[in-house]
């Protein structure tokens, strides 16, 4: 459950297990997040606007705000898209329904390590898990795809995470993998074709939760 920063313009929420340490935070609005602080967050340090515009920086999703001045909150974008991190997660921004929960912004787990599946908690770097950020096109471009439309990230247990709605999935330049209405995802780190599941969790005895 995410923990709580109320201000005067804005509340901030943090959830540490969705936390992958980017540091964008601490980097961009230090006055606001200071780590070596009690309470570390202090959301009347800056002005509502730019808080939110950091917040909407946060690849994890870990931060997120409510608006207390009457402005709207964040918006999905149009498009659900997911960004290959190289030797890291997948980078998930749009209209996403993960665990039941509805959100804009999450990374999920390709080394298999996480303790806190399906998102990542930046184990791979202790793993020293090593996968490209740019992936070989499928070639896969269905059209008619929904702009807005929900993604719904499902796990299944002991194998691949499900992206089940329209999703564009790019690589760490920007450059299109595929784009489609369903995808299976390797979370074992094993695959050899990543990021996308081609049954290797199998032999790797895989244990994670499903969403039953």
């Amino acid at each position: 459950m995410a923990k709580t920063y109320a201000g005067k313009d804005i509340e901030i929420g943090f959830d540490m297990k969705r936390c992958i340490h980017a540091r964008n935070c601490y980097l961009k609005l230090p006055r606001v997040f200071d780590p070596e602080r009690r309470p570390w967050v202090d959301p009347d340090a800056a002005s509502a606007e730019e808080i939110a515009a950091m917040i909407r920086t946060c690849p994890s999703g870990a931060l997120t705000y409510s608006r207390l001045d009457g402005v709207e909150g964040e918006a999905a974008p149009g498009i659900n898209r997911a960004t290959v991190v190289e030797n890291g997660p997948m980078a998930l921004h749009g209209n996403l329904t993960v665990k039941g929960e509805t959100m804009t912004r999450a990374t999920l787990c390709r080394c298999g390590q996480t303790k806190t599946p399906p998102f990542c908690d930046h184990s791979h770097a202790g793993a020293g898990f090593k996968a490209t950020g740019e992936p070989e096109p499928t070639g896969k471009d269905a059209p008619g795809d929904d702009p807005g439309e929900a993604c719904q990230v499902i796990q299944h247990e002991n194998g691949p995470i499900e992206a089940r709605g329209a999703l564009e999935i790019t690589g760490g330049t920007g450059a299109r993998v595929h784009r489609g209405t369903r995808a299976f995802l390797c979370r074992c780190g094993q695959s050899n074709n990543k990021p996308f599941c081609d049954g290797s969790h199998k032999s790797a005895g895989l244990e994670v939760p499903g969403d039953g």
